[in-house]
This record gives C-alpha cells, sequence and structure tokens, in this order.
C-alpha cells in the first residue's frame, strides 16, 4: 500500500500531461512541468537554480522553482541521459514548430531544432541497438530521434498524428522497442524502423508506459484505461472520466508494478497489474496533472509523486513489509469474504427464479389482464430450444435512407420470441455495446440488427439474447460468440465491374489453395470460394462504404494482382495476407495514379508554404527593427516635450503593429495549411510502407525520407511505385 510523505504547494498552473522530473545535476531530483503561461518551471528543493543570464530566471515566489521561457505553447516536456559523457539529464521541450533541449545546470542550449510536423509526445531513451541515446519526437504523422549533438538518425512515418509514446522490451531481445499510439486508434509497435505489430483500439490513445516484462499500459481518449502483454490484452476498465495520466510504480514491494493512474476528476487509482482490481486510491481538489517517480526526500527510496493542476503535490512510498503482510491478510480475508457472498446470492436469485418460473407455469394465474392455464408454458421455454446465428450482406435501401451494411440475423428454433439482444463489440457502436428491443405488437422468432464496421479489421461479436414467450415475466439468455471477418464490409460481384486504376503486384511461393482459404476467412461469403479450371482465381468486391471495386487476381502459380484505386485497402489486404501466410518480407510493384498525382500537388503546396513561412518571418523580422526605431524616436519627442513628433511616430508603430498582428495570423494559417499537407504526406508515406512486408518495408520509408529531403519527386513517384530507388 502507499503512504503519503509529504505535500507541497507550488503556486503555479500546471498544464495537464505535462510533466516530468530530472536530475540535472546529476544527484537531485526536480521536479519539472509546463505552466499556463508557455512557460516551464523546474521545482528544486535542495539548492537555488537562480542563474543570472540565458533563458533561466529565478520566480518571485519562490526561491526553489526557476522559470524557463519558452514563448510558444508547450506541447510536450520530459527529462533524460542525452549525453554518455555527461551525468545530468537533459531537458527536452517540445512545442507545435521545434524542439529544445536544454542543459538545466550550466543554463544553456544543448539544440534548437525546427521540426515541421511539431512535437506531441517525447520520450528518452535507447532505442534498439542504438549505442547513444535518443530523444523521440512523436508528431504530425512522423517519428523523429534527435541525438545529443542534435543530428537525426532516425526518422519514421506513423498512420496518424502521434499522440502517445514510450519505449520498452517488447519481446524480451533486451533491446528497447518503440510504442507509439496515436489519433487513428491504434497503437504500434516498431523495431527500430519496421512494425512489428499494430492493435487497434477504439479511441485514441492518449498515454502509454511500459510495466513489468512485455507488459504495457494504456490509456485512451473516452476514459479507458488497461494493460497488455504484448499483443493480448488482459484488462481493461472505462470510466466517464479521461485518464490523464498513467505510470508505474510498485506499492506493495512484490517486484511487480501496478499501473498508476491520474484521472480528471482528480483521483488518482493503483490497479493490480494481472487483474485491474483497485488495490489504492486517493483525490486531489483538481485535476490530476501528472504523475512521475523520484528521490525527492533524499533517503535513497523513490518516491511516487502525483500533481494536479493546481501546483498541488503529494509524495507516496511503500508502506512497510510488516503492515504489507498484514494488509495482504486482511484484504485476501475481506476478498474471500466478498466472492462466497456474491455467489450465494447469484445462487439465491437463480433459485428464486426457477420457483418463480415453475409457479407460474403450473397454476392459472393472470398474466396481461389474461389468465394463463398451466399448458401456457410462459415461464419455462422448451429444452431443445436453440438459437440461431448468421451474417449477411444488405446491399440498402435508398426509399429509407438505409445505406449498405453487414447485418446479423437471429432466429429461434420454435414459437419462442426473442425479447431483447445486447451486442457487444469494440469500435462498432458508440460506447462498445448496442441494445436492440423490439416493441411489444412486433416481438417475433428471428429479428435482423445492422451493423456498420468504420475499419478493416475483425471483430468479435458478443451477443445476449433475452428468449422467451410473449406473456413471460423471466426470460432464457442465450449468450454466444460470433467474429466479424476482418473485410466484412466487401460484397461479392457476381457481374463484371469497372477495373481500377490502381494496383499492386507481386510473386509468393504459396499453393494457390491457401490464397483461397484466407479469401474464405477474411471476407463475408455466402459459400466457399474454390479456384478456377485453371488453377487460378480472380474474384470481385464492392466495398460497401464507398461502392470502389475491389479486384484480387491469382494465377496458377501464383502471381496475385489486386486491383484497387483506394492504396489504404490494398496495404491491409496484404499486410491481412502477410500475417496468415507468415511472410518475413515482400516485395512489390504498385501503381496508385490518382494517389501520385494527389501526392505532387500536395508536395508543390508544401514549397509554397514553405516559401511564404520564410519571407512572412522575414518581413517580421524587419517590422521588428522598425519598431525598436520608432520607440526610441518616440521616446526622444517624449523627453523633449514635443507632443506633435511623438502623436505621428506613436501613430505609425500602431499601425505598425496592426499590420504585424495581421501578418501573424497569415502566417498562423499557413503554419496549418502546411502542416495539413505534411501529414498528408507521411501518410502516403505510411502507405507505401504498408504494401510491402518486413525489410522492404523500412528500405521504402527511409528513401521516401531521401527524396523529400531532396525535393526530387520524381524519385520519390519511382519509390512508391517499385520499392527501390
Amino acid at each position: 500500500m502507499l503512504v503519503p510523505v509529504f505535500t507541497l504547494n507550488l503556486n503555479q498552473k500546471i498544464l495537464p500531461a505535462r510533466v516530468t522530473i530530472g536530475k540535472y545535476d546529476g544527484a537531485h531530483a526536480c521536479l519539472t512541468a509546463s505552466t499556463t503561461s508557455d512557460k516551464v518551471f523546474i521545482h528544486n528543493p535542495y539548492q537555488r537554480l537562480g542563474i543570472s543570464g540565458g533563458r533561466m530566471s529565478l520566480s518571485q515566489s519562490s526561491s526553489e522553482v526557476s522559470l524557463l521561457n519558452i514563448n510558444q505553447t508547450v506541447s510536450a516536456v520530459t527529462a533524460g541521459r542525452l549525453s554518455q559523457s555527461k551525468t545530468g539529464d537533459i531537458l527536452v521541450v517540445g512545442t507545435p514548430t521545434n524542439v529544445l533541449a536544454y542543459d538545466v545546470q550550466n543554463n544553456a542550449d544543448v539544440f534548437y531544432k525546427d521540426v515541421s510536423d511539431g512535437a506531441n509526445a517525447i520520450t528518452i531513451g535507447h532505442l534498439g541497438r542504438n549505442p547513444l541515446p535518443l530523444a523521440l519526437i512523436g508528431g504530425n504523422c512522423s517519428i523523429h530521434g534527435f541525438d545529443g549533438d542534435g543530428n537525426d538518425p532516425f526518422w519514421t512515418v506513423t498512420g496518424d498524428n502521434v499522440s502517445s509514446i514510450t519505449l520498452t522490451d517488447f519481446d524480451g531481445d533486451d533491446e528497447n522497442e518503440l510504442l507509439v499510439g496515436s489519433e487513428d486508434f491504434d497503437i504500434r509497435v516498431f523495431k527500430r524502423e519496421e512494425i512489428l505489430f499494430e492493435m487497434s483500439e477504439t479511441e485514441a490513445v492518449t498515454a502509454l508506459c511500459p510495466m513489468h516484462g512485455s507488459r504495457f499500459g494504456y490509456a485512451l481518449a473516452n476514459g479507458t484505461v488497461g494493460v497488455y502483454e504484448k499483443i493480448s490484452r488482459w484488462w481493461r476498465i472505462k470510466s466517464k472520466n479521461q485518464a490523464i495520466a498513467i505510470y508505474s510504480y510498485d506499492i506493495d514491494g512484490d517486484g511487480v508494478p501496478e499501473l498508476i493512474t491520474g484521472w480528471s476528476n482528480g483521483k488518482v487509482d493503483a490497479r493490480n497489474d494481472r487483474s485491474g482490481e483497485v488495490v489504492f486510491k486517493d483525490n486531489f481538489q483538481g485535476t490530476v496533472a501528472g504523475i512521475v517517480q523520484g528521490d525527492y526526500r533524499m533517503d535513497g527510496k523513490n518516491q511516487l509523486i502525483c500533481c494536479s493542476v493546481d501546483g498541488e503535490v503529494r509524495g507516496y512510498q511503500s508502506s512497510s513489509p510488516e503492515s504489507r503482510y498484514s494488509l495482504m491478510d486482511v484484504n485476501i480475508e475481506q476478498e474471500t469474504i466478498r466472492e462466497l457472498s456474491q455467489r450465494r446470492h447469484n445462487l439465491l436469485m437463480e433459485l428464486k427464479n426457477y420457483e418463480e418460473n415453475q409457479r407460474m407455469g403450473s397454476s392459472g394465474e393472470v398474466l396481461f389482464g389474461k389468465p394463463s392455464s398451466a399448458g401456457d408454458q410462459v415461464g419455462v421455454i422448451p429444452a431443445n430450444t436453440q438459437l440461431q446465428t448468421g451474417l449477411a450482406i444488405n446491399m440498402g435501401n435508398e426509399e429509407n435512407s438505409k445505406p449498405p451494411h453487414v447485418e446479423i440475423a437471429l432466429a429461434t428454433t420454435n414459437d419462442t420470441v426473442i425479447r431483447a439482444v445486447i451486442i457487444f463489440a469494440e469500435g462498432i457502436f458508440e460506447g462498445e455495446s448496442h441494445v436492440f428491443h423490439p416493441r411489444e405488437n412486433s416481438l417475433t422468432s428471428n429479428i435482423r440488427v445492422p451493423l456498420y464496421p468504420p475499419k478493416d479489421v475483425p471483430v468479435d461479436l458478443h451477443i445476449k439474447t433475452m428468449v422467451g414467450y410473449k406473456g413471460s415475466l423471466h426470460y432464457h439468455v442465450f449468450e454466444l460468440t460470433r467474429q466479424l471477418p476482418r473485410f466484412s464490409m466487401y460484397a461479392l460481384c457476381t457481374t463484371s465491374v469497372n477495373q481500377p486504376q490502381g494496383f499492386v503486384k507481386f510473386k509468393l511461393n504459396e499453393r494457390v489453395a491457401r490464397i483461397v482459404m484466407w479469401i474464405n476467412s477474411s471476407f463475408l461469403l455466402l459459400e466457399d470460394m474454390q479456384a478456377n479450371s485453371s488453377g487460378g482465381l480472380e474474384v470481385s468486391f464492392l466495398s460497401l462504404r464507398s461502392s470502389l471495386p475491389l479486384i484480387i487476381e491469382v494465377s496458377s502459380v501464383c502471381d496475385i494482382v489486386i486491383r484497387t484505386d483506394d492504396m489504404d485497402l490494398a496495404g491491409d489486404i496484404i499486410q491481412a495476407l502477410a500475417n496468415y501466410l507468415n511472410l518475413e518480407d515482400l516485395q512489390v510493384e504498385a501503381d496508385f495514379p490518382g494517389e501520385l498525382e494527389q501526392l505532387g500537388s500536395v508536395l508543390e503546396r508544401v514549397e509554397e508554404y514553405h516559401a511564404t513561412r520564410q519571407r512572412l518571418s522575414a518581413e517580421m523580422a524587419d517590422h521588428s527593427g522598425v519598431i525598436r526605431t520608432l520607440v526610441v524616436r518616440a521616446e526622444d519627442a517624449r523627453l523633449m516635450s514635443d507632443m506633435q513628433s511623438m502623436r505621428q511616430w506613436y501613430g505609425e508603430l500602431y499601425n505598425l503593429n496592426k499590420d504585424l498582428i495581421s501578418g501573424y495570423k497569415i502566417r498562423c494559417n499557413n503554419h496549418q495549411e502546411l502542416l495539413s499537407c505534411l501529414k498528408q504526406v507521411n501518410q502516403t508515406i505510411q502507405k507505401a510502407g504498408r504494401l510491402r512486408v518486413g525489410k522492404s518495408k523500412t528500405v521504402v520509408v527511409s528513401a521516401c525520407r531521401q527524396a523529400i529531403k531532396s525535393n526530387n519527386i520524381n524519385a520519390l513517384t519511382k519509390i512508391i511505385r517499385s520499392g527501390t530507388t
């Protein structure tokens, strides 16, 4: 258990999820966080940090707090060792346009880099076999890795804006892999530039933290918190509040850390890493801003440190072994009593239902104003009652404005009716569940529930169905699980379709029968596909979302062509096929004229936005020089009591200030447009990478980066098409 050991109030407003701790002198832990006034404060209770000059200045409110002026909105902050030759940590601050690495102890910049993609999340550590630590910056669909000299030896792209990032030994090879959470609901595992795994969640991934071994915790924007063991999710819980920060800390001394969560309502709780059971909780007056750990009492033990947005700081420490064991004994006893009481309650309720059903079925009791006879069997359904399920594609109805969709059909095998259906499925329904409750006058023994999967991922449908007679007061609940295939939103075409211009070609050393098996398991088909008389296969599908065609052609020697104008879809199909066949490397030939034409126009706009940005920056610099001159002239006129000249100079200064404000607005809009274009470029590179597998994918991403750096659009197009330079 955790015991509170200290409380501080720093009198600083702290931005949520922008809290870190660092040993800037190599010995003393200093709490560091971003304030609401575009500054970063550093709290050092051991010595005064008020170094004169540079970026750092001593706060007037407390001699223990120093302020670092950033003059931009701070989007991420972290601290860590960036140089093996220095003993102290380096503070790394990210903004929407650049990254600052700052040596707090010497009050000096380590490096200052412009990052067009912004810095949404930062972590510091060793990645893979790289001997030097890197500051890994997650931004606008891209990840940069900077070393202690400001060089960027690592760069890759991801599917959407990065919202969280951390390092952990995911596969147990004593090398750190990179875990990246993004706004497209995916958690990706990078082994250097190569993606090992992708886990799809139900909302944007706002926080990640390593735990014990291959275990890691995660938090989503919808209030979900959970733990993964590699790619298997052990547990998750969902709250109406948002999880601001998560951290792993061993509160009971068993060598396995618990998951600590700070919530938007001020609650802090610790959960067992295996079960998700709450083992500790506390409350702040305001939203929790961050959770870190450090030796803040200088007693050789790390404390868990929690901060609120109001500047309140609390430190917790694990309790002593004696009290811990006594608490564990009490907890075990209480848990055993609670479990037995719950089982007793459930058994009594079940017995009561059986007795009620028997009484109603054997007596002439009045139900809904109508007397029931002993033969009505209104309470007990026949023992041979079964619930049958089926999945089918419905092409929709224009008259009822019902778009094409997948539907699940439920039916009983006798005259019993379906009173209600509850379907639990991730990523399909808002709130992850859907209740279908027919009206009293339309109860039947079969119903159909429409499904609209937004993404091409396999989904487990957990179905609970209430079955009984129309006059029943008690119902039997059938529980079953059906899996929705990954590409269920694609309907098989029995007629010819227009051939798409985009395609992917590759050859596999596989039997055609295995490709056919993959198609049968991945698409929603009424009957299994079979190879044609020549030993090959050609099958056409129509997307229920976009009405675009998809054609898969397989020759007798396993030459495969995937024809579609959707580059994302082609990548999904290749990744799914590679996973099914356990392919380690795959090189393809691809051409998507529409995507490449759009990429060319986007890159031209990027050049225009860069040029506009440079011009505006130069104009602002010129205006700054003029402002200094006007201020000096106006003050001189004031001292000489020349009021007419003073009004003239201040009038010009006023007009120039309006021009500066107008230019700043233009620059902001230009920056937003630039970010949007860069996001499209990075996403296109990500799509090109997903058309390949293994080393071929890494080569494509790296080559695309070099082509963009050299502004060689022709080379970029060639790389996307052929996979080589």
